[in-house]
């Protein structure tokens, strides 16, 4: 089964994270399929940069997002196309 999850990166007490797409069973920063954004919770305010489009894809593939990245996707929104 594959998640949308975070995947910790940068040094030591300074921490980013990338979004990305996992199966369920590697290790936290193990091999990824395909990474999605990232998270700087560091910056003020905080940083978050996702490819939308293929977030959708993956969940249309029947990936699972964690509760953190599920919150992340209600706090940005599909921006409408016009």
């Amino acid at each position: 089964m594959l998640k949308i999850r975070l995947a910790r990166t940068g040094a030591r007490k300074q921490s980013s994270y990338r979004i990305v797409v996992i199966e369920s069973t590697m290790a936290r920063d193990g091999r990824f399929v395909e990474i999605l954004g990232h998270y700087n919770a560091r910056r003020n305010p905080p940083e978050l940069v996702l490819k939308r489009e293929r977030v959708d894809y993956w969940i249309g593939r029947g990936a699972q997002p964690s509760e953190t990245v599920r919150s992340f996707l209600k706090t940005k929104p599909v921006e409408a196309k016009s």
